[in-house]
């Protein structure tokens, strides 16, 4: 088997859960994720006997040393390594392993091994749970064509807080200690306009009251504003076909199920 061909092989185990071998190997590496968390939780617990840490502090080097050599045979069976790195799932990996290193230098950071948690979201590609995976992909897709029109939404928010907040700087600040400055009025108007109402700076005059009351009105017509914006993106999304063909140049999935190239990179899918 010429070097090639191994690396197509092992993309298919890796990336591909449509074979038993590929299956097989989901498999194995989400039960390693879910121990690798449970040794993690149980590790922060104080009641077991010394020699069961000693125990937890070996496993978590096994599992990390295996989840290691997995990470870098992602990046070799990938032909476009970096682009792999740089995704969800590559950053991800790499987070999921680099706490144990650093906690060689900075006592207490193997605690962020919980990442792991988050390759489980690899379940759903491995079990065929492709309506649940699917549904993700649409709303990522919804949130990403959303982003320039939340960001301007969320910039006219800002300006929004910014005018509230010196107005009732202006009415309260003289005889409310609460609003004591403006960007202390501005956190009222963030915490009153968003519906949260943490209540710890109330207004006291009746001009102050009014002006909370329409605030605070004003903030469930904005809450509808971003909800209408990804839903209309999300329409859209759940209106095109997609499938969880891995990418073998850059290992990303959700592709049209008619495309012949990948969307990201622009390489053939298939040979």
């Amino acid at each position: 088997m010429s070097p090639q061909s191994r690396r197509d092989r092992l993309h298919e185990i890796i990336f591909e859960a449509d074979t038993p071998s590929g299956k097989l190997f989901d498999v194995l590496l989400l039960i390693f994720i879910f121990l690798s968390v449970l040794v993690v939780m149980l590790e922060s617990v104080n009641h077991f006997p010394p020699e069961w840490y000693d125990f937890f502090h070996v496993m978590e080097w096994l599992f990390t040393i295996v989840f290691t050599i997995e990470y870098i045979l992602r990046l070799y069976v990938v032909r476009h390594s970096w682009k792999y790195a740089l995704s969800f799932f590559g950053i991800v990996d790499l987070l999921a392993i680099l706490p144990t290193y650093i906690s060689l230098f900075i006592a207490g950071s193997q605690y962020l091994l919980v990442i792991r948690a988050l390759r489980l979201l690899r379940v759903f590609r491995v079990f065929k749970l492709g309506h649940y995976l699917r549904a993700g992909t649409i709303i990522t897709e919804s949130l990403k064509r959303s982003r320039s029109k939340i960001f301007v939404f969320l910039f006219f928010i800002l300006l929004s807080v910014t005018i509230i907040g010196s107005v009732m700087y202006l009415v309260e600040g003289g005889t409310n200690v609460g609003f004591s400055s403006i960007p202390k009025s501005i956190y009222w108007a963030i915490v009153t306009l968003t519906t949260v109402g943490f209540g710890d700076i109330t207004p006291q005059t009746n001009l102050g009251q009014f002006f909370s009351a329409v605030v605070m009105i004003l903030g469930y017509a904005v809450i509808a504003v971003p909800t209408g914006i990804v839903s209309a993106e999300f329409i859209r999304e759940s209106q095109i076909a997609r499938n969880t063909q891995a990418c073998r140049f850059c290992g990303k999935e959700g592709h049209d199920d008619d495309a012949k190239h990948c969307k990201y990179c622009g390489e053939l899918l298939n040979e």
